[in-house]
């Protein structure tokens, strides 16, 4: 039977101490249903401090309703202050006041701490830690340790360290968590010290990691190796300067290939799902080349590993996409040989014949375009109207006969106008247009064009622009691509475009998204 590992999430605590991510409470409460849903056994929900942390404080009083069925709510906050005793220590009873059935306090370990931070003795410190664990656990709470800076304080001094981990356990402590706090311990380190405390510590313990070395989710697996079997981490590695030990790697490394039991085996299908949630409340764009749930995780670019992987799955893939939620993905690109177009093509709808001349000659032309600047592997809808085109013959719905844009500045506001001269059908549309910029303008003028002929191009709304330097030796005269993400009722899609000038590169882009929702809905 696999080994449990408890899973210990603190994103909504130490994940939500990184730079740019500010939580509210009721983010707070939707991102533990979901950590919930995904089985973690503990979910850390802040430190609540009155006059300190209200936010926090609102998130404890708001999550006494949720109905968790995995998880357990944990509070966190320190031991008491050196000058207080326990029954009169604002923090400590902050935290029985959150009334979860958990609580993790931190305590030093570290004697540089102890005698420079805390300005105190060895021997109160000690007293400090006991007596903080023992006054919360006498209160029928489940009570986790950490351990401050502990490795950093097993290093200068181990036989104190340990004496720290003794004063919790003596307490009554019923998990004792050891903590990496700067960051800064490498794996021989990790092994060694791990080893030492498994052996002298008789309650269960657990391992809380940062990656200040980048180290943290081989710190962590280390950790859990040799005996330890709580793992505390984040969502994707939020946590202050380099993050803390990223649970959305640990998980499958320690379940998938190590098999040892953390969330239910079933769950990991909605690894990918969840990770993507928490980076969209967190407003952080995802990570496309982060392990397992990465848009990037199981792309192939490479001719001969596109090929290979679509022979052999594990030819060049460690685990089966699906196993955690994420899918392959076949990148066309300069790079790509016949087998990458063959599958693309195919996962397009399209079916091409490996023999035939306009197969062979379409790659040519795609690889044509990938070195004049064209990025088709983020532009699936230019791709597939490329091919397409390319095998039917077909022309564009409508022929560009002129455009023109005029931007004025005059006493401090800026007028864009843009003028559209097209061939639809075998009618000359001419249309002018004002927008919010050139771009803007030149969507409202095509709009005003083709709309007559094509009912359904009002449906398009613009989901995202974005405009890339390919080379920046030229300066300004540097070659730029544009990206356009469009959508209607029920898709989205990107297209690209490139030139020297960026409006051209935009209309490019443009002209491709409106040709996509005509070919889509049957020209």
């Amino acid at each position: 039977m696999s080994k449990k590992i408890f899973v210990y999430d603190t994103t909504l605590r130490d994940g939500a101490q990184a730079a740019k991510i500010s939580l509210t409470a009721d983010d707070k409460l939707v991102i533990a249903k979901k950590l919930d849903e995904l089985g973690v056994d503990y979910i850390e929900g802040g430190w609540p401090v009155k006059g300190v942390n209200e936010k926090d404080l609102d998130f404890f009083k708001k999550a006494k309703k949720l109905k968790l069925k995995n998880a357990k709510l944990v509070s966190f906050g320190s031991t008491r202050r050196v000058k207080n005793n326990v029954h009169q220590d604002p923090f400590l009873n902050t935290l029985l006041e959150a009334d979860t059935p958990a609580i993790t306090i931190f305590g030093k370990t570290w004697d540089l701490h102890v005698l420079k931070v805390l300005n105190t003795t060895h021997e109160e410190n000690l007293k400090i830690i006991k007596e903080s664990v023992e006054y919360l656990k006498n209160r029928k709470k489940e009570i986790i340790f950490d351990a401050e800076h502990f490795f950093d304080g097993f290093r200068e001094n181990p036989e104190y360290a340990l004496m720290c981990l003794k004063a919790a356990e003596e307490g009554g402590a019923d998990w004792i968590t050891l903590c990496d706090t700067n960051g800064g311990t490498t794996v021989s380190e990790m092994d060694r010290i791990t080893k030492n405390v498994v052996e002298n510590i008789d309650i269960p313990l657990g391992i809380h990691t940062h990656n200040d070395s980048e180290l943290a989710v081989a710190n962590s697996v280390i950790a859990v190796n040799n005996g330890i079997t709580q793992v505390q981490g984040t969502m994707n590695g939020f946590g202050e300067r380099c993050g803390n030990a990223n649970l959305v790697s640990i998980l499958p490394i320690l379940t998938l290939k190590m098999d040892y039991e953390t969330i239910p085996k079933k769950n990991f299908k909605k690894l990918t799902e969840t990770a993507h949630f928490v980076y969209e409340i967190a407003n952080i764009t995802p990570n496309d080349s982060q392990p397992f749930v990465g848009k990037n995780a199981f792309s192939h670019k490479a001719g001969v590993h596109a090929d290979a992987v679509m022979k052999e799955q594990t030819s060049y893939e460690h685990i089966a996409p699906v196993e955690v939620g994420n899918q392959r993905q076949i990148l066309m690109s300069d790079q790509a040989g016949m087998a990458s177009l063959l599958y693309k093509a195919g996962k397009l709808g399209i079916r091409l014949k490996r023999e035939d001349e306009k197969t062979k000659e379409l790659i040519v032309a795609i690889k044509k375009k990938e070195a004049a600047g064209f990025e088709f592997e983020g532009a699936d809808a230019s791709l597939e109207l490329f091919i397409k085109n390319h095998i039917s013959g077909k022309k564009q719905s409508f022929e560009l006969e002129g455009y023109k844009v005029i931007v004025e500045e005059h006493r401090g506001e800026i007028f864009t106008e843009a003028t559209v001269k097209i061939k639809v059908k075998g009618e000359v549309a001419h249309t002018v247009a004002e927008g919010n910029g050139p771009v803007n303008a030149l969507d409202y003028a095509l709009r005003k064009a083709i709309s007559k002929f094509y009912k359904k191009i009002d449906e398009i709304r613009l989901v995202d622009f974005k405009v890339r330097v390919i080379e920046g030796s030229s300066g300004t005269g540097a070659k730029v691509k544009v990206f356009i993400e469009s959508s209607d009722k029920s898709d989205v899609w990107t297209t690209v475009g490139v030139s020297e000038n960026m409006i051209e590169a935009s209309w490019m882009a443009l002209v491709d998204s409106m040709e996509y929702k005509i070919m889509k809905d049957g020209r």
